[in-house]
């Protein structure tokens, strides 16, 4: 398995630069930390006495990195995961904040092993992780991501703004249905005519 560093190294670069899309609720961000989360960290990088645009634009790759491996893997503790479902929910920790363990606790539950969906890793959610990760060893990686996939499908049914994010303008799959197959074995990839269909009903 890659280091805590380099898997954060690669969350990195699927973030890409500096956006600022006003269909995003996470606002200006760049290398996937947002303006939000550098104002809680009071990161002011210009030193004109406020955390704006201007602070997100100049954080560099390797302090996107120490925030990531400190307050998304770290203090959430990952940690306590067992390996094969770390990379993925470090991703989606990154990505949709509590969301993540929620997801995977809404999981667990649904295959046997429950513990309540409250979206922090306590020690029945660890517990709950370690049996399953132990009865299904080959599949619970890829389940957590199918679950990934679907969240982010359900995200582009209630918000019809967040559509874009789930589906490319051609109809292909959007960054966020790719980003979650990242985690997936290809054998369960969506098809293009798979996706097409899910999304149909999208406007």
């Amino acid at each position: 398995m890659k280091t805590i560093r380099e898997l954060a190294e690669d969350i990195v670069a699927r973030e890409g630069g500096f956006v600022d899309d006003p269909d995003d609720p996470g606002g200006a961000t760049n290398h996937g930390v947002t303006i939000h989360t550098m104002r809680r960290l009071g990161l002011d990088l210009t030193r004109d006495g406020k955390v704006d645009a201007g602070d997100v634009r100049a954080l560099t790759r390797v302090q996107a990195v120490d925030i990531f491996v400190e307050r998304y893997f770290i203090r959430p503790g990952l940690g306590g995961l067992p390996e094969l479902l770390q990379p993925s929910v470090f991703d989606m920790q990154v990505n949709a904040g509590a969301n993540a363990i929620t997801i995977l606790q809404k999981l667990l539950t649904r295959m046997g092993f429950p513990c309540k969906a409250d979206g922090a890793l306590g020690p029945e959610t660890l517990a709950a992780a370690k049996a399953a990760a132990e009865a299904a060893p080959n599949h619970l990686a890829d389940a957590y991501g199918i679950a990934r996939r679907n969240f982010y499908y359900a995200l582009g049914d209630a918000r019809p703004a967040s559509r874009k994010f789930a589906r490319r303008r051609d109809g292909g799959k959007g960054g966020w249905i790719t980003r979650a197959e990242a985690f997936i074995a290809p054998r369960f990839h969506l098809t293009d005519t798979q996706h097409r269909e899910r999304v149909r009903s999208w406007a």
